[in-house]
């Protein structure tokens, strides 16, 4: 019988081991005679221990020993130090600098090492430059270790030129601002200063070559060269490329298995024959439901839009172009959509339309803060059963937005074949095409409905 009840007992104690360390408990039981048993084993850090009354014993490392003698049973737990100084010989050191907003684990920021890291996955602050300190947990040598680790956050990115001027008209009199005549922002300083050399006399026509200079916080500078033109009259507007595009000449330069076709409307289409319009073969219209400034606006012509749209058999969407550049507006226009839409259920993501690059300075943003508001709107919506959609031009795409891979992107790119190398569903090919049932120029699209299905059911 006493092996048997040895038998038994053995298959009870389960002894932890810290760091990979083996521990040994002894076991004296009383019977008609005495036996005493030594388990040895080496257990898995953060596993449980069960002791031989059945309860629960400790983690991380803990050692639970259970003495039983005749009718008198003693516990004993023994928990191993952990050291704070780190050991001589371990290799561990954060990498010099990270740039700010990198998204990395602790993992990634020390690199290579000889511990064994036990919190490796933590993730690393990088949205303010300087020098922090991380905790680190890691075993070395059969021992635990727990200390702070420092790192530097840095800026090294050089501020975006989004409108350089290059040829500014300027009227013989008027006062000279370069401020009001380029665009620039920074991945992180939302006021980078700009500056500029050379002499711009307003009282004297004239051309005046000037090189202009915007450096952000951390000393990073875009420097570039641009020519001031005073005038006594100014070049009249317009010019451009006029030529337009037929819905029919889409159709059929561009038509491909999983494409199809459709056309963007606001209040400047004016009324529109939704009718002559599926007929002409096109498959969506994505609306304007509204724009926001420093208030938020429905666009004149949605409601009949919407209504004659869908009563013609068209797939909706709808867009909002905002100026929004706080997170208060954003959720305020989010609200807004989700009031106006009442639950309605649309063919496409609500689109974010933000455009206003040329003197993107004024808003006081960085980069990085349009990027997570365009984030922020697509999580609001989703909290109203709605998803989103990024649309921008090409040039921002290239060197303003962050990649997306949660999102989908509609391109806007007027040209016969785009060279965007980055990933899109719609791309908005032409601003002065012709379609049956409107009467003027009109946005076309094509749809790429197999990149589409990543994100919606097109």
């Amino acid at each position: 019988m006493k092996w048997i009840r040895a038998a038994a007992l053995l298959m009870s104690i389960l002894v932890l081991s810290s760091c990979g360390k083996t521990e040994e408990s002894s076991l004296v039981m009383q019977g008609e005679e005495s036996l005493t048993v030594t388990t040895s084993a080496t257990i898995p850090e953060d596993s449980q221990v069960q002791t031989t009354e059945g309860t629960t014993g400790s983690q991380s490392g803990a050692v639970t020993t259970t003495t039983t003698t005749g009718s008198t049973t003693e516990e004993t737990t023994t928990t191993p130090p952990i050291l704070t100084q780190k050991p001589k010989d371990a290799i561990l050191a954060a990498q010099d600098s990270v740039e700010v907003y990198t998204a990395l684990t602790l993992a990634e920021l020390i690199g290579d090492t000889n511990v064994q890291l036990l919190n490796g996955s933590s993730k690393v602050v990088t949205d303010q430059t300087g020098t922090f300190e991380i905790a680190v947990e890691y075993c070395f040598e059969g021992a635990q270790y727990a200390h702070a680790l420092s790192y530097t956050v840095v800026d090294t990115t050089a501020p975006l030129l989004l409108n350089a001027g290059w040829t500014v008209y300027l009227k013989q009199g008027a006062a000279f601002h370069l401020e009001e005549h380029v665009g620039y922002a920074d991945q992180y300083d939302r006021k980078p200063v700009l500056t500029y050399t050379g002499m711009v006399n307003t009282g004297v026509c004239g051309t005046y070559p000037i090189t202009a200079s915007v450096t952000d916080a951390s000393g990073n500078a875009t420097v570039w060269d641009l020519t001031i033109k005073v005038v006594e009259k100014l070049p009249s507007g317009g010019g451009g490329n006029s030529s337009s595009l037929s819905f029919d000449t889409l159709i059929q330069n561009y038509a491909a298995e999983n494409v199809c076709f459709g056309i963007d409307v606001s209040k400047w289409q004016s009324e529109i024959d939704f009718e002559a319009v599926k007929r002409a073969g096109c498959s969506f219209v994505i609306m304007r439901i509204g724009y926001f400034y420093d208030d938020i606006a429905m666009d004149e012509y949605y409601l009949r839009n919407m209504e004659k749209a869908r009563a013609a058999g068209l797939k909706v969407g709808v867009y909002l172009y905002t100026r929004a550049n706080t997170e208060a507006e954003v959720r305020e226009n989010v609200r807004w959509i989700a009031k106006q839409l009442n639950g309605q259920q649309l063919d496409f993501p609500v689109v974010f339309d933000w455009e206003s690059f040329s003197q993107f300075q004024q808003y006081e943003m960085s980069v990085h803060d349009l990027n997570a508001l365009f984030v922020l709107f697509a999580k609001e919506l989703e909290a109203h059963g709605y998803s989103a959609m990024l649309y921008s031009s090409k040039f921002p795409l290239e060197t303003f937005w962050y990649p997306q891979t949660e999102y989908p992107v509609w391109l806007a790119h007027y040209t016969d074949q785009t060279d965007y190398q980055g990933d899109y569903v719609m791309w908005q090919m032409s601003c002065t095409g012709r379609i049956p049932g409107i009467s003027g120029a009109v946005d076309l699209n094509i749809l790429y409905t197999d990149r589409a299905e990543r994100f919606w059911k097109p």
